[in-house]
Formats: structure tokens, C-alpha cells, sequence
């Protein structure tokens, strides 16, 4: 913490994000108590919902359905609870942290070793533009769009319309795509896919042996897959705004970068609780080992950084038309507002 008597200790309005990360520091440490609590109080509703969808069977579809569309907020919050693990900000054992998140990646269709990986990459490389492609949402600048053939501009369009991005997405990136540890060679990482894999592959077999397709239909596939969708939008609107923070790599800057480029999503209360606060990932961003139940605490010992890069719902909804960075207006634009530039 800073020095109060010091007439030169950076003010809320000077302060950099550098000087953000010693404060910030103050709040790593987790309790094994809340983390237990958190963990409990998460498992325990998505295991009930999913033997009341399955009891609800004999009942409505459409109850066992509806069920289901409630319980992918659960599981939603169970991927969250695996980002701190990767992180290593849910237990201050890491062993335990890692299996713990290994286990959880059966029910989030997400290998934790390959998933753990491309992740720190993201955080270590994020608004860099000599290193996209790992771990983030793909964006061109407009000079690139402009140079890019008319084939690669429709393949560019097509991946950042919302139909492809939040429709389809998800299900390929959860169902398909992380079935295999693509961008990674090692075999830690083909175990992790594999083994996750093994694992998905006879909890599937176990549900259509005792409850037939049905609980596959009706349970699993949409509670996974609303929760990817939620996932993915959230992962975009965390990065994805008008003002977020692109550089050339020799003018990036780590901690600028994650400030600047990241979000302050502001939801309700409950929404907050279920998303386990990760709409306040520019504090995540700046200090990724901060737990993801005492991020509030940061917001509410320190205004200033609440007030920081603020996006309410309905301010999200416009960044699904934003999809190139301009680097000399330093905004993300629209494929209509790129085109007025060159008019």
C-alpha cells in the first residue's frame, strides 16, 4: 500500500497500472473457507437441478427444460471457479487447485491443462497485435481488412457476425474444438484433452445407459450449451468495446494492456453472483491471482476503479457491431464505419 504521508504517492487520478497492481496485490491471498463455501454452494444447486430435470422427465420436457436453462448459470459459475483454479487464485495449494480444476473441465467439456495454457497466454499477450490468435476473439485493424483478398474478407464477416460468433461458436468451441489441444505440442496436453475426453465420453455412456437419450437431449446439451453461450459472450464484451486497447508489439505494455483493454461489465446482483464477478475483469486482468469473491472488495475500497471502463447490458449490445481496430482513432469500428473512412 502506499505511503499516505508521501506528498509524491500517486492520487486516484494519477495513478497507473502499475501503481494498481501494488494495491491491488493486498487482496491475493484466498480463504480456504470461502473457497470451500463457494464451491458448495455452486455444486450442490447444479447436482440437485440435474436430478430434478431428470425426475421431470416422467412430468413436461418442457419442465426438464426449463430446468436446464436454470441450471447452465450453475455451471457457467463452475467454469469460473476453474478459471481462478488455472489462475491458481481459488486455493493457495496449487495441487489441489489443479485437480480440482480437472475435474470441474469434465463438466465444462474443457480439457484444464490445454485450457490453463492458451489462457495465460491470452493474459500475457492481450491487445498485442503482433501476437493475436491464442485464447481472444480474432480481430483485423482496418488497414488489414483493407488488404485482405474478398475471400478473406467474407470468411472475416461471416466469423464476426453474431450468428457465427454467438450462435454456432460456442457450441463448436465447447463441443468440438476443445476435444483437441489445438496450438499445443506436448503430451501433458494431449493427456489433458484425452483424459477430459475419456471422462465426457463415459459419464455420456453411464446417462444414456440408466435414462436413455433423453437426459442427453434435454439436459446436458442445453445446459452446456446456453452456458458456452453465456461464456463466449461474456469472454467478448470483456475485450471487445469501442475503447479497448490495441498496440504494435514494440509499444505494448502488459499492464496497460489489461487495464485498458479490458472491461467493467456491470450486471444485477444475481447475474453478478452467477457469473462469479468476472465482469470486473480489468481488475482480473491487472492481478489475475485476486480470488474471484473478493473482487468486489476492490471495487468497494476503491471508487475510482469502479468506475473504470464501465459497460451495462445494454451498453453491451451495441459491441456486437464493432469488429475492426482502427489505430488511428484508436476505436473498435464498425464494417460500416471503416467504410466511411476511406469515403
Amino acid at each position: 500500500m502506499f505511503d499516505q504521508s508521501d506528498p509524491s504517492r500517486p492520487t486516484p487520478d494519477t495513478r497507473s497500472p502499475r501503481d494498481w497492481v501494488k494495491i491491488l496485490a493486498t487482496y491475493r491471498e484466498p480463504s480456504a473457507i470461502r473457497s470451500w463455501s463457494e464451491l458448495a454452494i455452486t455444486v450442490g444447486p447444479f447436482v440437485l437441478l440435474w436430478v430434478l430435470a431428470w425426475a421431470s422427465l416422467d412430468v413436461s420436457y418442457w419442465l426438464t427444460l426449463a430446468i436446464s436453462v436454470v441450471n447452465a448459470a450453475f455451471l457457467l459459475r463452475l467454469f469460473v471457479i476453474q478459471h481462478d483454479c488455472g489462475h491458481g487464485s481459488f486455493f493457495q495449494n496449487r495441487t489441489v487447485s489443479d485437480w480440482l480444476g480437472r475435474v470441474l473441465g469434465v463438466l465444462t467439456l474443457t480439457p484444464y491443462d490445454v485450457w490453463r495454457r492458451s489462457h495465460a497466454i491470452h493474459h500475457g499477450a492481450s491487445g498485442d497485435l503482433g501476437r493475436r490468435g491464442m485464447g481472444d476473439v480474432h480481430t483485423l485493424t482496418v488497414a488489414e481488412y483493407r488488404a485482405s483478398t474478398p475471400m478473406n474478407r467474407l470468411l472475416y464477416r461471416l466469423y464476426r457476425h453474431p450468428i457465427i460468433l454467438f450462435g454456432l461458436g460456442p457450441g463448436y468451441l465447447f463441443f468440438l474444438q476443445n476435444r483437441l489441444p489445438i496450438g499445443h505440442s506436448g503430451l501433458r496436453y494431449w493427456v489433458s484433452a484425452m483424459s477430459t475426453n475419456a471422462a465426457i465420453f463415459a459419464a455420456l455412456v453411464l446417462i444414456l445407459y440408466f435414462g436413455g437419450l433423453m437426459p442427453i437431449l434435454l439436459i446436458f446439451l442445453p445446459t452446456s450449451l446456453l452456458a458456452a453461450t453465456a461464456g463466449v459472450w461474456l469472454f467478448y464484451v470483456q475485450h471487445q468495446f469501442e475503447t479497448t486497447h490495441w498496440e504494435e508489439s514494440e509499444n505494448w505494455d502488459l499492464h496497460d494492456a489489461a487495464f485498458k483493454g479490458s472491461s467493467h461489465y456491470v450486471l444485477p446482483e444475481p447475474l453478478q453472483w452467477l457469473s462469479a464477478n468476472i465482469g470486473i475483469h480489468h481488475v482480473h486482468h491487472l492481478y489475475s491471482r485476486i480470488p474471484f469473491y473478493r473482487l468486489p472488495e476492490v471495487l468497494r475500497d476503491h471508487a475510482d476503479l469502479a468506475g473504470s471502463n464501465r459497460m451495462t447490458i445494454g451498453e453491451s449490445l451495441s459491441t456486437a457491431r464493432l469488429h475492426l481496430w482502427d489505430e488511428d482513432s484508436r476505436r473498435l469500428l464498425s464494417f460500416a464505419q471503416a467504410r466511411a473512412l476511406d469515403r
